[in-house]
């Protein structure tokens, strides 16, 4: 709707600590998470499938989020901490389809020796310029070269984006989460489309956000607060998301 009503309103405002600025409209958010759902949906995800981000807070993590929402798919946030085991075990309990993650030693290292433990995972989505490395030096898209993509060479080469005719209902899951396994293992926390209407809430009344605030909310994309704090509520009130990618807190 801001894509329409205000397309030139800044939506969000991404830097990092290399000094890097990219600054984002609401039209150009719009056309960059068709071209990213055109570009999902040419890997065979649809409606259900659950996808896993390990993204950080790379600038891409707000294009994929609107891109799976718009195709009906199943979000899982994860923390680019997770281990071999870790993954392994969201991959299994999810039947997790896809990862898109960044191009981090550690975390495609452990997507690597995940993988083989991992038969529902269909595709790991790489983003990012750096060569993504597995165990022993060798590369995830030589080890794994039917499974493995590279976002920034093919996330272009795309058809136009098509919206299927049935997206959701409001209580089709959108959204899930994995406690943390303070006492236990970890459970699966499943959040409906109608979610993201209640941190409108959020935005508005407990952050005090209208047309024109920048806001920031340091939370790591991987937790519940990334959606509370930087995603749904804000952009409801019209706010601009203020995102700092650094790589040590």
């Amino acid at each position: 709707a801001w894509a329409e009503e205000a397309p030139e309103k800044l939506a969000l405002l991404w830097t990092n600590d290399e000094g890097k600025e990219i600054r984002t409209t609401f039209r150009e958010l719009k056309e960059q998470s068709d071209q990213a759902a055109s570009y999902l949906m040419t890997l065979g995800i649809g409606k259900g499938d659950p996808v896993m981000l390990i993204l950080k807070r790379r600038y891409e993590w707000w294009v994929t989020m609107l891109a799976l929402h718009k195709i009906g798919a199943v979000v899982i946030p994860a923390t680019h901490m997770l281990t071999k085991k870790d993954i392994v075990y969201r991959n299994t309990r999810a039947s997790v389809e896809a990862i898109v993650c960044v191009d981090d030693a550690y975390v495609c290292e452990q997507i690597g020796l995940a993988i083989d433990d991992s038969p529902t995972l269909k595709s790991v989505v790489v983003v990012g310029d750096h060569q993504p490395m597995a165990a022993a030096g060798t590369s995830l898209f030589t080890l794994h070269p039917s499974l493995c993509h590279n976002w920034q060479a093919e996330w272009q080469q795309v058809p136009a984006f098509q919206r299927p005719s049935f997206v959701n209902n409001n209580d089709d899951t959108m959204l899930m989460y994995f406690t943390s396994g303070t006492s236990g293992e970890p459970k699966m926390v499943a959040h409906d489309f109608l979610y993201a209407m209640g941190h409108l809430t959020t935005g508005v009344f407990w952050h005090n956000l209208h047309d024109g605030s920048l806001h920031l909310t340091v939370a790591d994309t991987g937790w519940g607060k990334a959606v509370w704090g930087k995603f749904y509520g804000q952009w409801f009130a019209g706010a601009t998301v203020f995102v700092f990618d650094h790589e040590k807190f």
